[in-house]
């Protein structure tokens, strides 16, 4: 059995659950739902320095990498931010994320920038404009080779 062919569904499906997480805290973070900032019932202030900016990036760029949209640059700024995260916040209490509390901004550091590489999977909106733009005029895809030759056959000539 070839579990290669899965390979393409189950990167898309890491793209979504790694996306919705990322913006379940941002939501919780701006507008104080889902239990709220740290699970106080409460939003950050808006504007505050770093927690409300960086909660902002996570809704942001948490819904852009949940659907698959500029998905490479925007898990490249979570991975960025969750970084940031980890060296500023976390890190100066203790070395290791078990003791500093950090686990999840190293995660989500790691599993966005795995993301940035690898890309968004087949369920994306990037790849469906990326098949969409592959197109040919006459509806031929381009990646088919001869596409140039064919497009220009089943177009009507004009005079």
């Amino acid at each position: 059995m070839n579990v290669d062919r899965f390979s393409g569904p189950v990167l898309s499906l890491f793209r979504f659950v790694t996306g919705l997480l990322f913006l379940c805290h941002g939501l919780s973070s701006v507008f104080g739902v889902l239990g709220g900032n740290r699970g106080s019932g409460h939003a950050i202030p808006f504007g505050t320095w770093p927690g409300w900016w960086a909660a902002a990036i996570q809704l942001v760029f948490g819904a852009l990498v949940l659907v698959g949209l500029f998905t490479r640059v925007s898990a490249v700024l979570a991975s960025g931010s969750m970084a940031y995260a980890y060296f500023t916040v976390h890190q100066p209490q203790a070395l290791l994320p078990l003791n500093n509390g950090g686990e999840a901004a190293a995660m989500f550091c790691w599993a966005f920038l795995l993301i940035a590489v690898l890309g968004p999977g087949v369920w994306a909106l990037d790849t469906v404009l990326q098949r969409s733009r592959a197109t040919e005029p006459g509806g031929v895809p381009a990646r088919w080779g001869f596409a140039r030759g064919a497009a220009a056959a089943v177009q009507p000539r004009t005079r």
